[in-house]
């Protein structure tokens, strides 16, 4: 996969995540024709802190080679998780550099709406990733109606398509390797 590539980066430790259905999502509407792929840390478990691990050497080996990064966690003790923390302590220094990140997080409490811009998008961009957006907070409840039949009433909208609406152009702009403002 390469540099064609896309990847959800899932930083829950719960199998089938509403945080992996964000993942995806995200994914799906951002990656155009890249190709698609997904690493739910789940899925990898203790492997992430064994140095030795084949399969997490060769998750970090990807992503790091991807042109587009949706990394998503869902806040835990005010921030992201220790898997995710502990996956991302695998790369090198600029391990990041040259990929198109968006770093989503998903919580319960509008309190924790600033978790995603002061924790997880700090330690990508530390990484090397392109932010080319603000990072996005996701409540639970809203994730209710991703992905169901439109409704008729405003009020209750996909957040994930409302965000696509308004900054998908940004990452488009990032990707194509055009300056953007973020």
């Amino acid at each position: 996969m390469g540099q064609s590539s896309a990847y959800a980066l899932v930083g829950n430790p719960r199998q089938g995540s509403r945080t992996a259905s964000a993942a995806t999502t995200f994914l799906s509407a951002l990656a155009g024709d890249l190709d698609q792929s997904v690493v739910d840390l789940a899925d990898l478990g203790p492997a992430v802190l064994d140095p030795g691990s084949v399969p997490a050497s060769e998750a970090v080996t990807a992503i790091g080679a991807a042109r587009l990064l949706v990394v998503a966690s869902p806040v835990y003790k005010g921030s992201y998780t220790g898997l995710l923390k502990a996956f991302l302590d695998r790369f090198p220094p600029g391990g990041l550099t040259g990929v198109v990140t968006v770093p989503v997080m998903v919580g319960a409490s509008p309190g924790h709406a600033v978790s995603a811009e002061a924790y997880l998008r700090p330690v990508l961009l530390e990484l090397g990733a392109t932010c080319p957006t603000p990072a996005v907070y996701l409540q639970e409840q809203s994730l209710v109606h991703v992905g169901s039949a439109a409704t008729e009433d405003p009020s209750v909208r996909d957040p994930i398509a409302t965000w696509c609406a308004q900054h998908a152009w940004l990452v488009r702009s990032a990707l194509a390797g055009s300056p953007v403002a973020a």
